[in-house]
């Protein structure tokens, strides 16, 4: 992904983040809380297989749509 579009995802992923807060369910592994921020970029990593710096820029709206389902879905 070029650098500008890794810097919007990235911004992306942190509103995401804003909006999630204490909206996720808790978890025994995360006994103070669950950090939003990091779910999303986990939950990119792993629907496609690469980081979010990896994905290519042909996958950048994708790559939003996925993110704005993890917002309206939270778990």
């Amino acid at each position: 992904m070029n650098d500008e579009n890794a810097k919007f995802i990235w911004a992306y992923i942190q509103d995401a983040g804003d909006k999630l807060v204490d909206k996720l369910p808790p978890s025994r592994k995360h006994p103070k809380g669950r950090n939003p921020y990091a779910h999303i970029a986990i939950c990119v990593k792993g629907k496609f297989s690469i980081s979010y710096k990896e994905i290519p820029d042909d996958k950048f709206q994708e790559v939003i749509d996925y993110i704005d389902y993890l917002v309206e879905n939270p778990s």
